[in-house]
């Protein structure tokens, strides 16, 4: 059996109190519904900058009342402390429950995107920053026993070494990259000066379901998968070998669970959370349209290429050796399998029809 299996069986011996920031995003949302199953008590914070709704009604859809009943959603933003404060403690809901302080905390709420961080600077710093150093106060000041973040690949930077290793990082390529190394650093002060456990994982583009294929910044896969759905046009920036160790959400599921419980030894580090696989874009266009047609659907045009994005690594490829050793990491699906599993609920859940006339669409494909 392996520490995560055995993790699966025994949290539902002893349920603990979660606090999940981000709650109504795609990470975020795939941790409460894992969590419910597991009966646990869930607190969710979430402004609904770029969360949905839509994402916690599939939750409770597939979610026995019960156990939805666990689960507390707090409107609020991490950039006021207020709200970070009041989401440390589990209001009595259900009846004849009493209040439940917060005892883990899985912080996934972030303003993502290298572009959008180019074109707002600010903003970014403020939720990525601002934000985190707020939901860390309040987590020390709460006595939370495990505090666990989602930190970036985009924190090695320019370095160009292969695979990526924790402890060897170059100079961040944008303002996205500098906020989240900057929660790794805040993080390691919090726990020299205040004692508070951290662990920071470094996801390496994590797909799957909940993950939005609308908007500016959305991900590559399922913006691609949108527009293949679409007969759109797909758009590869750069010649297509640019590389990515792409993670099904799964397996970033799992690193959180496990970083929450982890044994002292593996507190207050970073991990590398991939699968420890490279995948060129020309590659990965290739594994979605031949998923797609396993689930009858057929994609004929070939992709149009255009110019490498500003702020993007043309490679990344994680070591993923460390989170094996200490934290007992196993991923579960890698590219192809995590495809297979994911594409049924995109299909499921593309808005337009497949059409042959449907007009090009103009987007870059983002990482």
């Amino acid at each position: 059996m392996t520490r995560y299996q055995r993790l699966l069986h025994d949290l539902p011996q002893t349920p603990a109190t979660w606090l999940i920031t981000g709650v109504a995003g795609f990470i975020g949302s795939n941790l409460l519904e894992t969590l419910l199953g597991l009966d646990q008590w869930v607190v969710g914070l979430d402004n609904f900058s770029t969360g949905h709704p839509h994402n916690l009604e599939e939750v409770r859809q597939r979610t026995s009342a019960p156990r939805w009943a666990r689960f507390q959603l707090i409107r609020g933003d991490i950039r006021e402390l207020h709200d970070c404060r009041q989401a440390m403690t589990f209001a009595a809901v259900v009846p004849g429950c009493r209040p439940r302080p917060v005892e883990h905390v899985l912080h996934q709420a972030a303003l993502g995107s290298v572009p959008r961080s180019l074109e707002d600077p600010i903003a970014t710093n403020a939720s990525n920053v601002d934000g985190f150093l707020n939901i860390l106060v309040a987590a020390r000041d709460a006595g939370v026993k495990s505090f666990t973040y989602a930190a970036s690949s985009a924190a090695y930077g320019d370095h160009p070494g292969l695979p990526k290793i924790e402890d060897i990082v170059g100079r961040p390529l944008s303002p996205y990259a500098v906020s989240k190394y900057v929660n790794e650093l805040y993080a390691d002060a919090f726990a020299r000066n205040y004692g508070l456990h951290s662990i920071g994982l470094r996801y390496f583009n994590v797909f799957g379901k909940h993950q939005d294929p609308e908007g500016a910044y959305a991900a590559v896969i399922p913006k691609w998968i949108a527009a293949m759905l679409r007969d759109e046009e797909v758009f590869i920036d750069g010649d297509g070998s640019t590389s990515r160790d792409f993670c099904h959400v799964d397996n970033a599921v799992q690193a959180n669970l496990l970083a929450a419980c982890a044994e002292a030894r593996a507190r207050n580090q970073v991990y590398n959370i991939a699968v420890g696989e490279r995948s060129t874009l020309q590659q990965l266009f290739q594994a979605l349209r031949q998923s797609l047609a396993k689930n009858g659907v057929r994609y004929g045009r070939a992709p149009l290429h255009r110019d490498f994005r500003p702020g993007d690594v043309r490679h990344s490829l994680a070591d993923i050796g460390k989170a094996r050793r200490l934290l007992g990491y196993l991923p579960q699906y890698d590219l192809r399998t995590g495809i297979a599993q994911a594409m049924p609920w995109y299909i499921a859940r593309n808005p337009t029809s497949v059409s042959s006339s449907s007009a090009p669409a103009q987007f870059a494909a983002q990482r």
